[in-house]
């Protein structure tokens, strides 16, 4: 059975890595979250203070982002140094939305991502994947949900690590992101024409992952 390179893109909270990584272990497939690879760059910056973009951008060759596997999950690695749990706050969120709009940042990490597809037998998330890192994907999906429904999502996902959200404030950051993933110069947030569109606003993961499958079936 040929591999193919799988392109997941979305608004933020629609569970794209969620979707990705089940995706890719029903397929036998590698899994990238390259929103964690930006999420890993804005740590970076936070961490030295680094607010101008001459700065960042001269930072990128000090940078090295990875993956590791622990305990059976995969996680990611800023210059060698486990970060997994570090990237999810808010903060490095918006921090990493706000550093995807440097051009320098994007090729930077568009060229590691290219790489890792070349073989094949890949499924990546993101923003731009299916418009930008890989145009010829074989399968493309494109996932949305209303953004009270999202704001809820990422609200849950942060009580459960024990952080103390306030629902307000998670959905303008929603908002916020939204505006800033489709309104950026640079690789903005947009359907592919040739991209599957998945609302899951009312389905369930069962529901939403049965989807998904037949769709990656049917690309076989």
């Amino acid at each position: 059975m040929k591999k193919i390179v799988v392109a997941i893109d979305g608004y933020s909270s629609c569970g794209k890595s969620t979707i990705a990584k089940a995706l890719a272990q029903y397929a036998g497939y590698t899994y990238v979250d390259t929103g964690a690879m930006y999420r890993a760059i804005g740590l970076y910056t936070l961490r030295h203070h680094l607010l101008a973009e001459a700065d960042i951008i001269a930072a990128l060759p000090k940078i090295e982002v990875g993956f590791m596997l622990i305990d059976g999950a995969q996680h990611v690695t800023l210059n060698g140094e486990d970060v997994e749990s570090q990237i999810r706050t808010l903060e490095v969120g918006n921090r990493a939305s706000e550093i995807s709009q440097i051009r320098e940042v994007r090729a930077f990490l568009v060229a590691q991502q290219q790489k890792m597809g070349e073989a094949k037998g890949i499924v990546m998330d993101g923003r731009d994947i299916g418009t930008v890192v890989f145009p010829n994907a074989e399968l493309k999906l494109f996932l949305t949900a209303s953004p009270e429904v999202r704001a809820q999502r990422r609200f849950d996902e942060l009580v459960g690590k024990g952080q103390q959200p306030v629902y307000e404030e998670v959905l303008k950051d929603v908002n916020d992101r939204d505006y800033r993933d489709t309104h950026r110069a640079e690789s903005p947030l947009r359907q592919a024409d040739d991209a599957i569109v998945v609302d899951n606003s009312t389905m369930t993961r069962e529901e939403q992952m049965k989807v998904i499958y037949d769709l990656f079936d049917r690309h076989q």
